[in-house]
């Protein structure tokens, strides 16, 4: 799994970006109880999600110009 690129999401309006984040924190908060309780997870997947949330705030802001 490798970074989204942001070439993916440029094709989305307002609207699609805002439900795209708010998946994308669900999905972290998601990982931090599995990792809190134990589970399996890789660490990875935080810095993966991280990375997808800022590219959406940052064509969120572009669009919003």
């Amino acid at each position: 799994m490798g970074f989204n690129k942001i070439s993916e999401f440029q094709n989305l309006n307002t609207k699609e970006i805002d439900t795209n984040i708010f998946k994308l924190k669900k999905e972290i908060l998601e990982l931090k109880i599995k990792k809190s309780t134990k589970q399996s997870i890789k660490n990875h997947h935080f810095k993966h999600k991280k990375h997808a949330i800022a590219q959406l705030l940052t064509l969120k802001t572009q669009k919003n110009t």
